[in-house]
């Protein structure tokens, strides 16, 4: 497997950096497909939980308000450029089940959060800038990778490689 270290473009995201495992002879189409749809994940649940945070402070306790709380917290951790620390890969699979519970926490609490209607909740992510995957290049070395390309074609087939990848800035996309 290689192992891979995506950081998002900017300096103010690199928050939102992780590991992700492929093997050598992967489509640079393929990656790009499940960094994007990881990277936007962790946007997502960046979004949800800058909302949500101060919104729980005056639950703390709230036998209610204690699933959110757990299924929020789980889903940062995860998502945490802490796994790097420690050297655990992010699945696209796992972190969409952790942002579904969110928000699914979110929905059955959206009065207990002061909202008035689940429309407002869905507004939340409204605004988020996502990576557009048709938009989104993939840079390692000062190289542009080519989708049409393997990754093995800039690394060689060791499978063994670890190598930093950079995803150029979001662009505004609406959800």
């Amino acid at each position: 497997m290689v192992r891979i270290q995506v950081k998002h473009g900017g300096e103010s995201q690199t928050e939102w950096e992780f590991l992700y495992n492929c093997d050598s002879v992967c489509q640079i189409e393929d990656i790009s497909h499940e960094i994007v749809q990881i990277s936007n994940l962790q946007l997502k649940l960046g979004r949800l939980a800058v909302e949500l945070e101060p919104r729980l402070l005056a639950f703390h306790g709230n036998s209610q308000a204690v699933p959110l709380i757990r299924a929020l917290s789980e889903a940062k951790s995860y998502a945490s450029k802490d796994q790097i620390l420690y050297n655990k890969a992010i699945s696209c699979f796992v972190l969409k089940d952790h942002v579904q519970a969110v928000e699914r926490e979110v929905m059955e609490n959206y009065q207990l959060l002061g909202f008035e209607n689940p429309n407002q909740v869905q507004q939340l992510l409204t605004d988020v800038e996502l990576f557009r995957e048709e938009a989104t290049q993939l840079h390692w070395a000062g190289k542009h990778l080519m989708r049409d390309k393997r990754l093995c074609d800039y690394i060689g087939m060791n499978d063994k490689t670890k190598i930093v990848l950079r995803l150029q800035p979001p662009i505004p996309y609406a959800v």
